[in-house]
């Protein structure tokens, strides 16, 4: 089987849980490290899927991997390599289809509620749950291309994800381990102490509870992954 492909925009960033499960289900898998200037590939010939992790850049940033990577993007889809983003990741599979990326109307840091649609490919993807404790660290937001099904929503972001068949685009992350959420807080603790933002959390309250949350949000992201890679090429 050719390896899925997982590229990480910031060191702090990774595959987190999702490295963890390819492991766990003897899926190959690689990773390209965008901060540390490895290449995009210019096709999709061998990889079996696309994995876009999060990041502190914008997707309207003029930077050199961006129009490679929404490029690729648009090859996996039109060639049925299927492609999964996490916030970051999530953009750029939007750009990549024509929709757009805007500032949300505030920063969401931490955990919060993720409210699942009732629709047919929110089934698929979420099975019977209807809300889940999610991971957000994220100001921007994007619009719906043609042909997605909304399948999240939360308090303070209308569009938190949404499937265009095998590919799926998050804003969330629901990759996080805990070794994860507190890397992030390390990384970016200045942007959480500046923030005025109801929908950023504190050191403390990201903190509490930790293993719980990312217990129950790792069998959450278990269900989401096993879909996923049942559209994995051969």
């Amino acid at each position: 089987m050719k390896p899925v492909v997982v590229f990480r925009h910031a060191q702090c960033e990774g595959a987190g849980y999702l490295g963890f499960f390819l492991n766990q289900n003897e899926i190959p898998w690689r990773e390209v490290r965008i901060d540390l200037g490895e290449d995009i590939p210019a096709t999709v010939d061998q990889c079996s899927g696309l994995v876009f992790m999060g990041g502190p850049m914008s997707v309207n940033d003029e930077l050199p991997w961006i129009p490679k990577a929404t490029k690729l993007i648009q090859k996996a889809i039109d060639q049925d390599v299927p492609v999964i983003g996490h916030c970051l990741g999530g953009q750029l599979i939007s750009k990549a289809l024509g929709a757009h990326v805007t500032k949300n109307p505030v920063e969401e840091i931490g955990w919060g509620a993720l409210h699942v649609h009732e629709n047919e490919d929110a089934k698929k993807w979420f099975g019977h749950t209807k809300q889940f404790l999610g991971f957000h660290w994220h100001g921007k937001t994007f619009s719906l291309p043609s042909g997605a099904t909304p399948l999240l929503s939360s308090q303070y972001c209308e569009n938190q994800a949404y499937a265009i068949g095998k590919h799926l685009a998050m804003q969330c992350h629901v990759e996080m381990t805990g070794v994860l959420v507190r890397q992030w807080y390390h990384c970016w603790a200045s942007q959480v102490e500046s923030s005025v933002s109801p929908a950023v959390q504190t050191k403390q309250e990201m903190l509490e509870n930790l293993s719980s949350r990312v217990k129950q949000l790792n069998q959450q992201a278990h269900a989401i992954y096993a879909e996923w890679i049942l559209g994995l090429s051969a």
